[in-house]
C-alpha cells in the first residue's frame, strides 16, 4: 500500500513537474502579450501610465487594416479549400493517370515556402515590373494583366502554398470512404457533379471543415506573402502591421500588442466552434464491414483532371523555381536578357559573404537542435498522454496544443517582451530563436508522434512489462523501433519548418543570431531583386540536400535492420 501511494505521489510530481515546464514556455509569452496590450503610454516602465483598455478602442481607427486582414484571408481560404478539395477528390477517387506520383508531389509546396513563393510571384506579378505584365505589353496589351501587389493578388499567393495542407486534411478522410456509397448514387441516375456534392462532400465535412478552419487561422497569422508583396504598396494586414509598429521608431508596442491579442482571440474562438460543430454529428462510414477503396472510371475527363492537377503543381512549385532561377543567373534581371547579362555572380556573392555564411550555419544548427530537442520532448508529451496515467494530463495536452492558436509572429512577439524584463541575457541570442523554434512546433510534433503511438496495441508493452522490463527498457526495446516512422516523421517536419520559419524569427534574432529567411527578407528590402532570388534557391538547396541525406541515412538503416 505504501508503495502504491509512493508511486501515485512520483507520478502527480511529474505531473506536475512537466505541465509546469511547457505551460512555462507556452503561456508565459501569452501573460506577457496580454500585459504590454493593456499597458497605457508607450509600453514603457518610464512612459507607462498604468493599465486599461484603451489600446483596444484605438483599434478601430486601424478599421482598413483590418478589413484587409479579413478580405485577404476569406478569399484566400476560399482558394485554397476549393483547390484542396478539388484535387483531392481527383486523386483519391478517380483513375487519373500517374496517381501516385501526383500525391508524391503534392507535398512539395510545402517545402517551397511562401516566402519563396511570394519572391518569385512579385517578380512575375507586379504590375509595372513584372514579367507576365511587361510580356502583355510587349504583345499590345494595356495595363497590367495580373497585379498580386493588390489584395486578390496577395490572396491567390497565399492559397497556391496553403492548398496543399488543405489536400492532406481533405484527401485522408476521403480514402477512407466506402465507395459503394458513391455507386449507389450513380445507380440510381445522379450524376458525378450531383454524387460528389451530395454524397462525397457530406461525408468529408469534417475533413473540409477541419481544413477551413485550419487555413483560415494560417491566413489570419499569415505574413511573408504579405510583408513581401502588399508592404512596397502600402497595403498591410495586421501581421504586417503589428512588424511595422514594433520595428519602428518610436515603437508602438501596446497597440501592436493589442491588435495581437484580437488575432489570437479569433483563432482561438474559431478553434472551439469547430469543436463545438463537430461534437454532436456522426460521420461514421468506416464500420466492421470491409471495403476497399477503388477509383472511379471518369472517362476522357482523366486528362482534363491531370490537366488541372499538373497546373495547380507548375504554379506553385515549378514557376516560381524557375523564375528566382532565370532572375538570379542575370546580372541585371530583365524579361528578355542577352546572353551576355547571364552570369554566377550573385551566388559567388552570397556565399562569399560572412553575414549570408553565418546566418546559413545558424540556420542549419537552429534546424538540428529544434528537431533533436522537439523530438524527445514531444515524444516524452505524446507518451504521458497517451501511455500513462498521469494527473493533468488533459491540461498537458490543451497547454501543449495551445501555440497552434497563435499566430507565429505574435507568438514571437510575446517571447521578445517576456524575455526582455527577465534579467537572463538571451535576448538577440541563438539561444533565444531555439526556445521560440521548439515552443512553436509543440503542436506539430505532438500530433505527429501521438498519430503513430494510437496505432501501437498497448498489449505490446504490457507484455514487456510482464516479461520483467522496466519503463526504459520497454522504451528503448519496444517503443522507440514501433515509433520510429512517425520520430522520423517528426523530425524531418520540425527541421525544415525551424529552417524556413520567418514568423518567428524576424522579430528575435540579433547581430550575431541571424538566420537566413530574416536575411532574405532584408536582401529583398535593402539589396537587389537578383541576390534575393539567389539566396532563396540557395535555403532551398540546402533544405534538399539535408532531406537527401537524412532519407538516405534512413534507409540504409532500415535495410542494415
Amino acid at each position: 500500500m505504501a508503495t502504491s501511494k509512493t508511486k501515485s505521489r512520483r507520478s502527480a510530481i511529474t505531473g506536475i513537474a512537466v505541465v509546469a515546464v511547457i505551460g512555462v514556455f507556452v503561456l508565459y509569452p501569452i501573460f506577457f502579450l496580454f500585459q504590454a496590450a493593456l499597458k497605457q503610454g508607450d509600453g514603457t516602465v518610464e512612459g507607462s501610465t498604468g493599465y486599461g483598455l484603451g489600446n483596444f478602442e484605438r483599434l478601430p481607427s486601424y478599421g482598413s487594416i483590418i478589413w484587409n486582414t479579413l478580405e485577404v484571408s476569406v478569399v484566400a481560404t476560399i482558394v485554397a479549400i476549393v483547390v484542396g478539395f478539388l484535387i483531392a477528390y481527383i486523386l483519391t477517387r478517380t483513375n487519373v493517370p500517374f496517381r501516385r506520383g501526383l500525391e508524391q508531389l503534392m507535398a512539395v509546396p510545402y517545402y517551397v515556402t511562401p516566402l519563396l513563393g511570394a519572391l518569385a510571384w512579385g517578380l512575375l506579378g507586379e504590375p509595372h515590373s513584372g514579367y507576365i505584365n511587361i510580356l502583355w505589353r510587349a504583345l499590345g496589351g494595356e495595363g497590367a494583366i495580373i497585379n498580386v501587389t493588390s489584395a486578390m493578388g496577395i490572396a491567390w499567393v497565399m492559397a497556391l502554398f496553403e492548398g496543399s495542407v488543405a489536400f492532406v486534411m481533405i484527401s485522408a478522410v476521403m480514402q477512407s470512404i466506402d465507395p459503394s456509397l458513391e455507386e449507389a448514387s450513380q445507380v440510381i441516375g445522379a450524376s458525378r457533379f450531383n454524387t460528389m456534392m451530395r454524397v462525397t462532400l457530406p461525408l468529408v465535412a469534417p475533413g473540409v471543415l477541419g481544413a477551413l478552419i485550419y487555413v483560415f487561422a494560417e491566413m489570419l497569422g499569415s505574413f511573408s506573402a504579405a510583408l513581401v508583396l502588399g508592404t512596397p504598396s502600402r497595403f498591410y494586414v495586421l501581421t504586417t502591421a503589428i512588424f511595422l509598429m514594433v520595428t519602428q521608431y518610436p515603437p508602438r508596442i501596446p497597440l501592436a500588442a493589442a491588435m495581437g491579442v484580437v488575432l489570437f482571440a479569433v483563432m482561438f474562438l474559431m478553434t472551439y466552434i469547430y469543436r463545438r460543430m463537430i461534437a454532436g454529428r456522426s460521420y461514421v462510414t468506416v464500420s466492421g464491414k470491409a471495403f476497399r477503396p477503388r477509383p472511379v472510371d471518369v472517362g476522357g475527363l482523366r486528362w482534363v483532371y491531370l490537366a488541372l492537377v499538373g497546373a495547380y503543381i507548375f504554379l506553385s512549385v515549378i514557376l516560381p523555381l524557375l523564375t528566382l532561377a532565370y532572375v538570379s543567373l542575370q546580372q541585371l534581371a530583365t524579361a528578355l536578357p542577352s546572353w551576355s547579362n547571364f552570369t554566377l555572380e550573385h551566388y559567388r556573392v552570397a556565399l562569399s559573404q560572412n553575414a549570408v555564411r553565418f546566418a546559413i550555419r545558424n540556420s542549419l544548427e537552429l534546424g538540428v537542435f529544434t528537431a533533436t530537442i522537439g523530438v524527445a520532448l514531444t515524444g516524452t508529451i505524446s507518451w504521458l498522454l497517451h501511455r500513462s496515467k498521469l494527473p493533468g494530463r488533459g491540461a498537458l495536452e490543451y497547454i501543449s496544443m495551445f501555440p497552434q492558436a497563435v499566430p507565429r509572429l505574435v507568438f514571437a512577439f510575446g517571447i521578445m517582451w517576456a524575455w526582455l524584463v527577465i534579467p537572463v541575457p538571451v535576448y538577440g541570442t541563438i539561444w533565444l530563436l531555439l526556445i521560440a523554434y521548439v515552443t512553436v512546433f509543440l503542436p506539430l510534433g505532438v500530433r505527429t508522434i501521438s498519430s503513430v503511438l494510437l496505432q501501437l496495441d498497448k498489449t505490446l508493452d504490457e507484455c514487456g512489462q510482464v516479461c520483467g522490463a522496466n519503463w526504459f527498457q520497454r522504451l528503448r526495446t519496444i517503443n522507440i523501433p514501433l515509433l520510429r516512422p512517425g520520430i522520423m516523421a517528426a523530425w524531418m517536419l520540425l527541421f525544415i519548418g525551424s529552417v524556413r520559419e520567418l514568423g518567428a524569427s524576424i522579430l528575435l534574432v540579433g547581430p550575431n543570431s541571424q538566420v537566413l529567411t530574416p536575411a532574405i527578407v532584408d536582401a529583398w528590402n535593402f539589396s537587389s531583386s537578383e541576390l534575393t532570388a539567389a539566396m532563396a534557391l540557395i535555403q532551398t538547396v540546402v533544405v534538399g540536400v539535408v532531406i537527401v541525406i537524412f532519407t538516405v541515412l534512413m534507409r540504409r538503416r532500415d535495410l542494415k535492420g
